[in-house]
């Protein structure tokens, strides 16, 4: 699967590509607003690209680069 089909997919469809075919690799704080608190979630590998998740599970948001290797 390529980011560009994860996107049209529908909010239950990539939960459950993150489910069955995701690699859970941490904990990671999303930027938000200007002057807004981050946003707590997880980083999963799927595929050849890497997705954001938030805690209630209602963002899904793919990137074809590792946030969290960014931040170190």
């Amino acid at each position: 699967m390529t980011i560009e089909n994860f996107k049209l997919l529908t909010l239950e469809e990539k939960l459950s590509q993150l489910k069955y075919n995701g690699e859970l690799l941490g904990s990671y704080e999303r930027n938000g607003e200007p002057n807004a608190p981050k946003i707590p979630g997880d980083i999963f590998a799927l595929y050849d690209f890497w997705v954001y998740l938030s805690e209630d599970e209602q963002t899904v948001i793919p990137s074809r680069r590792n946030p969290i290797v960014a931040e170190q």
